[in-house]
């Protein structure tokens, strides 16, 4: 990934999505937003206990930083459900904030909808298909990586928009990495199979659980970008569930431009 900076707002892009102008895409960090206290500053969740006017601020700089486009927000609930939004949204206008929508994945194939999924830990996969021209984006905390909602939402691609796995370009953004995704339970918890990424005493490596979903689905190694960044470490930069308890979630973008230029 690359560290980018625009109006004064650091995000990162994934170097793999940077042939393709048609797309714009961002994980963005927590500075340079209207928050104060544990959601400062970038905060995009309203769900966390912070003042929703300076969420809404927060999510209309994210919206121009996308070009003005709509942003699309669904209500996370740590589950394997995959939203796929057509034609019905085409004629709203100005930003869209539709959190009636459960799901923990959407796909769209709409130019100037710019899908949103908010993390503080967990991880967002960002998912193109250059062919089809669809994008998607997947929250996958271990629930989700559990669940295989990586694999549900590629199926998910094939059979609404005929893409061909092969296609697809991906990208797992920063999240809690194997040097902290301790789970003291886990014989409970994970199931026997993802004992394999397990690492030193109770610690995960849920960034090659996701990567090796991603090439089952059939995305060639090639095309998976993996951040490395893990958050706990990292809270100059992100927030973190794990280390804060109380705070904000960042955004982690990704839409078909509607300028042609992302």
């Amino acid at each position: 990934m690359v560290l980018t900076e625009k109006n004064g707002v650091l995000f990162f892009r994934f170097l793999n999505f940077s042939g393709f102008a048609e797309i714009s895409h961002g994980i963005f960090t927590r500075s340079h937003g209207c928050n104060d206290g544990p959601f400062q500053s970038l905060n995009v969740c309203a769900d966390v206990g912070d003042d929703i006017r300076r969420v809404r601020d927060n999510r209309n700089i994210i919206a121009r930083l996308c070009g003005g486009g709509k942003l699309f927000f669904l209500k996370q609930v740590h589950g394997c459900d995959v939203a796929v939004i057509k034609g019905r949204h085409k004629g709203l206008s100005g930003m869209t904030i539709d959190e009636g929508t459960v799901g923990d994945a959407v796909i769209t194939d709409i130019p100037g909808l710019n899908l949103v999924i908010q993390v503080a830990d967990c991880q967002a996969v960002l998912i193109y298909d250059p062919v089809r021209r669809v994008v998607a984006n997947v929250h996958s905390g271990w629930r989700g990586s559990i669940q295989n909602i990586i694999g549900a939402t590629i199926t998910r691609m094939q059979q609404e928009f005929r893409t061909v796995p092969g296609d697809i370009m991906a990208g797992i953004g920063p999240s809690l990495g194997p040097c902290c995704a301790e789970f003291v339970n886990y014989k409970s918890e994970i199931p026997r199979p993802f004992w394999k990424y397990r690492t030193a005493g109770n610690h995960f490596n849920f960034w090659s659980a996701s990567h090796d979903q991603l090439c089952a689905a059939g995305v060639p190694k090639e095309n998976i970008s993996l951040a490395n960044i893990c958050t706990r470490c990292n809270t100059d930069l992100f927030f973190s569930y794990r280390r804060a308890g109380i705070t904000g979630r960042f955004a982690a973008v990704i839409g078909l431009s509607q300028t042609g230029a992302g």
